[in-house]
């Protein structure tokens, strides 16, 4: 969905999976300081926003989820997962409870499957799935902001700020009064630098939660079955995954970001060594110079100097080998 505050003075639109909202407002680095300084505010309106509702709702969940959902507390937040039979993670679910109805959103273009599956689980439970997209946009305020938030808008509230549901048709008034606005690579940042793994960014067709440190904020370990909870449990008990997140500090001398995808390789191995890794996500910070997240197989050592593509990098654990 294309989002109306890309009319905004100096808004340049976002390519690829965040395509439909604003990438920047004229000033990257102005607008990260702004969010890292609790003020202003991030257009997150191309995103998924799925509800559930109905009596069975929080039982429901907990029983497809990979968190604790039975007992959740009305306004507290908390985020999901749902897993191939394999353990292989298939979606990413940020939600809060509002006493009636769950909020969820999610990755752009994902909720169209991620409701197919819900449907096709409802059997006899009181629930009712819906799309919302249409209708709420969300809004993310960072941590510190002292913005008002909207009358009626549901409230995500995380230790990295909130999350608003807002009514679609308010979302140009409501950014005419929470100025500044800061595009979503000044978001994506921020995201980086607090080590936090996206869907489709840091997962593929094979990742599983241990890899990306998804353990505990996204997959509770003290809950009855879900799908692909015996992978889980065997790679918790019993292993450890092939690969872990790290946190890549690049060279800054290099002109270009290593884009996603970009092979890694040990420093001391040359240009002709073998591939231990890859790049999951870039960006440019305001304060850290460049960085990425990355995946790498779990046996590389590390204190490793790494090579992404032609760029040198330092890596800094986020997942234990």
């Amino acid at each position: 969905m294309k989002s109306p505050l890309l009319s905004l003075p100096g808004a340049v639109p976002a390519e690829g999976a965040d395509e439909g909202v604003a990438a920047h407002y004229g000033d990257l680095f102005r607008e990260q300081r702004a969010l890292a300084d609790g003020a202003g505010f991030v257009d997150l309106s191309h995103r998924g926003v799925v509800t559930v509702s109905g009596d069975d709702r929080l039982s429901w969940l907990h029983l497809l989820l990979t968190q604790h959902m039975s007992e959740l507390p009305a306004g507290e937040a908390t985020e999901a997962l749902i897993l191939s039979a394999n353990g292989h993670i298939e979606h990413a679910l940020y939600l809060v409870d509002d006493g009636a109805t769950v909020w969820a959103h999610v990755e752009p273009g994902t909720q169209e499957t991620l409701i197919a599956y819900l449907e096709s689980m409802k059997f006899f439970y009181r629930v009712e799935v819906a799309d919302r997209t249409a209708d709420f946009a969300v809004v993310h305020v960072p941590a510190g902001s002292i913005a008002p938030v909207p009358d009626g808008a549901v409230v995500r509230e995380t230790a990295y700020g909130r999350d608003l549901f807002l009514p679609r048709a308010e979302l140009e008034a409501y950014a005419g009064k929470a100025g500044p606005a800061a595009g979503i690579l000044a978001h994506e940042a921020l995201r980086v630098e607090h080590h936090r793994p996206r869907l489709g960014f840091e997962t593929d067709h094979r990742t599983i939660p241990h890899e990306l440190g998804w353990i505990g904020s996204a997959v509770h370990l003290q809950k009855g079955c879900y799908r692909g909870q015996e992978t889980v449990a065997r790679v918790q008990n019993l292993g450890k995954p092939p690969r872990r997140l790290v946190f890549l500090h690049l060279d800054g001398s290099e002109v270009r970001l290593p884009v996603p995808g970009t092979e890694i390789r040990l420093a001391d191995d040359g240009p002709d060594g073998r591939r231990i890794g890859f790049v999951t996500s870039s960006a440019r910070h305001h304060e850290l110079g460049p960085v990425a997240l990355a995946l790498v197989k779990r046996n590389v050592p590390v204190d490793a100097r790494l090579v992404a593509g032609d760029t040198a990098a330092a890596q800094e654990v986020v997942v234990e080998p």
